[in-house]
């Protein structure tokens, strides 16, 4: 059987959570089924498919991404960071904890995505009232419908982050 270019192998190099990462992938492999299916990082969680429901949300050099709709050879060179990269079990991240302390989970499917924009919400400076965190959080979709409690833990955690200040 012969190659075509979306199943022909290529060589990755990228850092995953802090750690080097180097691995063969077919050009067509999405940034989501890579972390899945060959790291082993189930914390991404695979929803619409389509880049619609924010939940494979990861961060890639900082910036919110739905691995879903990334390929992971565009990854090459870059620092990816899922839900497992994100605090420990000692040390949970303050959004983390803000999730916890405002129950901003039901079923929980949605949270990975929902933690690592919330982080990248704050980092963006974007986190200074409510309206705010609902439209830069909008892409991000919660079946459960606790956004009310996301939104009190997005502000929660960048008051404590000093991420709510006006950029």
């Amino acid at each position: 059987m012969n190659e075509t270019p979306a199943t022909s192998r290529h060589s990755l190099l990228c850092q995953v959570n802090g750690k080097p990462i180097s691995a063969e992938v077919e050009a067509r492999t999405t940034l989501l089924d890579f972390l899945r299916e060959q790291l082993h990082l189930t914390g991404t969680k695979k929803g619409c498919n389509e880049g619609a429901c924010g939940t494979c949300t990861v961060l890639v050099d900082g910036k919110r991404m739905n691995a879903c709709l990334t390929l992971a050879v565009q990854c090459a060179d870059r620092e990816i960071m899922t839900i497992e990269g994100v605090g420990t079990v000692d040390a949970l991240h303050p959004v983390q904890q803000a999730f916890i302390t405002h129950d901003a989970f039901q079923c929980g499917y949605c949270t990975p995505g929902q933690i690592l924009s919330a982080i990248a919400c704050i980092a963006e400076g974007h986190a200074r009232d409510p309206d705010m965190v609902r439209e830069w959080m909008s892409g991000n979709l919660c079946r459960c419908s606790a956004y009310p409690q996301i939104t009190a833990a997005v502000l929660d955690a960048a008051e404590k982050l000093g991420g709510n200040r006006d950029a």
